[in-house]
């Protein structure tokens, strides 16, 4: 099976391990879903992540996170920006998601960036998704 879209599969098995209340995902790792999960660590909607190695190209292991009570952190989680439409914000045009409460991840030339960073730093980019 080829992946055509290889950030909305990985956005996709965090949907999945959320929704059957798992602690922790494994992912195919590449350098851009690794991006993504460091951008979602900092913006503190996941535990943590680190690579293991494999014969192949490795996997990325996602550890979710989860409220006191057990509450779900990551409530939504949608691609924007699809490979057969693109989707780029300036700087200054960035969504605020939720009122900040919730992240857009942008890729920006200056790496991958949750909307709050790319904001400060005055820089737009493709919006990849958003996280609430």
């Amino acid at each position: 099976m080829s992946m055509t879209d290889p950030i909305a599969d990985l956005l996709t098995r965090i949907r999945n391990a959320v929704a059957n209340r798992e602690t922790e995902v494994e992912v195919p790792a590449s350098r851009v879903k690794t991006a993504v999960v460091e951008t979602l660590k900092r913006a503190g909607f996941i535990r943590d992540w680190r690579t293991v190695e494999d014969d192949r190209q490795g996997v990325i292991r996602i550890f979710l996170k989860y409220g006191p009570d057990g509450e779900q952190i990551i409530n939504t989680i949608r691609r924007v920006s699809k490979p057969g439409r693109r989707v780029y914000r300036a700087g200054a045009d960035l969504p605020k998601i939720l009122d900040g409460l919730g992240v857009a991840v942008v890729s920006t030339n200056q790496g991958m960036l949750s909307d709050h960073e790319a904001r400060a730093k005055k820089i737009g980019g493709e919006v990849v998704c958003e996280v609430w």
